[in-house]
């Protein structure tokens, strides 16, 4: 048996599922933002896994290193064909 004053435990108050519909948006839809253009997102992608790339090269993890180049590749093959395709 536990010696003390056992603790309060209270019931959950549930909310009604009105007040869910109630609370406001916390994203935007894509509509409402700036649209960058398909070679500007891969641009941005492939640099941006480049520079992971070096960095675990940097650091010795090779195989980490591997796996953002083949992102990158990816990236830069999609620039690539972007270009082609205009």
């Amino acid at each position: 048996m536990r010696d003390g004053p056992r603790p309060i435990v209270r019931a959950r108050q549930h909310r009604p599922a009105a007040s869910f519909t109630a609370r406001p948006k916390r994203w935007t839809p894509n509509a409402a933002r700036p649209e960058s253009t398909g070679s500007q997102n891969a641009r941005r992608n492939y640099e941006r896994y480049l520079a992971l790339a070096r960095a675990e090269a940097q650091i010795g993890n090779m195989v980490g290193a591997e796996n953002y180049y083949q992102y990158a590749e990816h990236y830069f093959r999609s620039m690539s064909s972007d270009s082609e395709g205009t």
